[in-house]
Order: C-alpha cells, then sequence, then structure tokens
C-alpha cells in the first residue's frame, strides 16, 4: 500500500468532500477520485458511502482511518527521533574494550557533552570484542591492535607498555626494571591466554626461550591488583592502568627493554553505518587518548 493512497485517503475521510479534498491536495478532483478507486480495489472493499454529493466511510473506511494516522503519527516521531539522533540528543552505543580503565575519562566528558547517549560499555578480550563485532553485538570495540579481519576497520590510537605491579615492600620495589627472566622466577598472576596483553607477554618471553606459569590467572586488571596487594604474586598490566591505583602499596616497574608493547586503538565493522553518535564517539576518544598518551 503506497504512503500516497493513505494521505488521499485522510483527506477525503476529513472532508467528506472529494472536490474539497483534491484543492487541499493540490490535485485535481478526477484523478483523486481514481486513487481512492485503486485504494479500495487493493483492500478489496469499499470505504465511503457515496449518496449524491454527499459521502460518509464505511466500517472498513473508519477502521483504516484509525490505523491510517496511527502509522503517520508513528512516521512523524520517526522524524523527531531521527532529527534528535542528528543533534546528538539520543542514541545508543555498544562497545567493548580491553579494559575500562582506557574510557572512564572519555566515558565522563562524552557523557557531559551527549547526556542522552546511553553507553553501554562491556569489558572484553580483544576476540570477543571482534566477535561480538562481527554479529552486530557491538558498535565498536577498543583494543589492542593488531586485530587481523578483513571485515574490521582498525584506528590506530597510541602505543601501550606493559608494566609489572609489585608490593611497596618487594624487592624488585627498588628496581629501575625489571628482566622478563627474573619476573618469570616469581610468582604471577596474569590474565587467561585468551586476552592480548597476556599474549603479547609470552610472546616476549617465547623470543628469549621463557615460559610463564602464573599461579592463578585472573579476567580483570583489578583483581589480579588485589592479589599483588595480598603478596599472592606480581602482576602484568597496561602502562596506562597504572593511573588508576590507589592502593600506596602497590608500585608499578617497567619491563626491561625490549619491552613488550602493543598499539591501542579503535575497530568496528566496514559494512555498518556509521551513525552521529558512533563518529562523535570516535572523535571523541581519538582526541582524548592521544592527548593523554
Amino acid at each position: 500500500m503506497e504512503h500516497r493512497l493513505l494521505e488521499y485517503f485522510i483527506a477525503v475521510s476529513e472532508e467528506l468532500h472529494f472536490t474539497k479534498a483534491a484543492e487541499n491536495l493540490g490535485i485535481s478532483q478526477p484523478t483523486l477520485s481514481h486513487q481512492i478507486r485503486l485504494l479500495e480495489e487493493e483492500l478489496g472493499t469499499p470505504l465511503f458511502h457515496r449518496s449524491g454529493k454527499k459521502i460518509h466511510l464505511t466500517q472498513a473506511g473508519f477502521v483504516l482511518l484509525e490505523h491510517a494516522r496511527r502509522i503517520f503519527h508513528e512516521l512523524d516521531q520517526a522524524k523527531l527521533v531521527i532529527g534528535e539522533l542528528t543533534g546528538m540528543r539520543r542514541g545508543r552505543l555498544r562497545i567493548g574494550c580491553s579494559g575500562n580503565h582506557l574510557l572512564i575519562h572519555s566515558l565522563i566528558s562524552f557523557h557531559r557533552q551527549f547526556p542522552g547517549i546511553e553507553l553501554s560499555v562491556m569489558e572484553l578480550a580483544t576476540e570477543e570484542t571482534r566477535e561480538r563485532l562481527l554479529s552486530n553485538k557491538l558498535d565498536l570495540g577498543v583494543v589492542f591492535l593488531p586485530l587481523k579481519d578483513e571485515q574490521l576497520v582498525s584506528l590506530p590510537l597510541y602505543k601501550e607498555e606493559l608494566v609489572v605491579i609489585v608490593p611497596s615492600d618487594h624487592p624488585f620495589a627498588k628496581l629501575d626494571n625489571i628482566e622478563l627472566d627474573e619476573l618469570a622466577k616469581s610468582p604471577l598472576v596474569l590474565f587467561p591466554p585468551r586476552f592480548l596483553a597476556r599474549q603479547m607477554l609470552d610472546a616476549a618471553c617465547a623470543e628469549i626461550g621463557l615460559q610463564l606459569s602464573p599461579v592463578i590467572e585472573l579476567s580483570t586488571l583489578e583483581s589480579q591488583c588485589q592479589m599483588v596487594a595480598h603478596h599472592v604474586g606480581l602482576t602484568v598490566v597496561p602502562k596506562s592502568y597504572t593511573a588508576t591505583l590507589k592502593d600506596p602499596g602497590l608500585i608499578s616497574i617497567p619491563i626491561a627493554e625490549p619491552s613488550p608493547y602493543r598499539s591501542v586503538g579503535i575497530v568496528y565493522r566496514k559494512d555498518t553505518y556509521m551513525d552521529t553518535a558512533v563518529q562523535a564517539f570516535i572523535e571523541h576518544l581519538s582526541s582524548n587518548l592521544q592527548a593523554s598518551s
């Protein structure tokens, strides 16, 4: 059913007069009568009782009028919502992140600038972010690069180094940096192997013939650092995370050269429509992370 036919039908229903309705629509009366007949033929029932120059809605006409008005209302509402999206007053973003600490300051400033945009952030392994992007469960990701997939676009932002977190009373706390072979001799609390930060560390160790055997594997940086605070073992985290540490009993020590590092970047699907909210967040995040790196 064409949008135009419903518009003509509503005009006739409101005027109950073909000539007046045609004048309001800016078309000829014969054209309007023909369009209404087409609509009636499509529906298989009369919409108006015709008695000389007077017309009245049939029962089917009343039903169609109710639904037609509802359709035009919903279309008007859709236009309003789309207009609000364009004006950055409403919307929703689903983001996967390799560490929520990467986004905290950007999320705060973005929310203050665009309070109507709903933000949903999930801390995920890089591979999990990739899978959810491809299944349309996320709009974009903030992950360690490279993330090789022909269906994704990657925008590098800055280089992220790994550092060791030790208790302030640990012998390593006095060192300027820690050699990987010394680190390998210590009890470690690390990410599971599916996390890219763990893969970075394992790859650096493999290059010099080392293999790490953590005593505990945990999926969040906060829980790893809590284990360090309780002297369970040491952990290795992205350097950017150390800005969030509030425990004065924990110290970060650089890893001796060659220190493991990877680029951090934004990823999203190539074939995804980049609406205004997504574009604005990417620009906002890019400027914030590059400025803080």
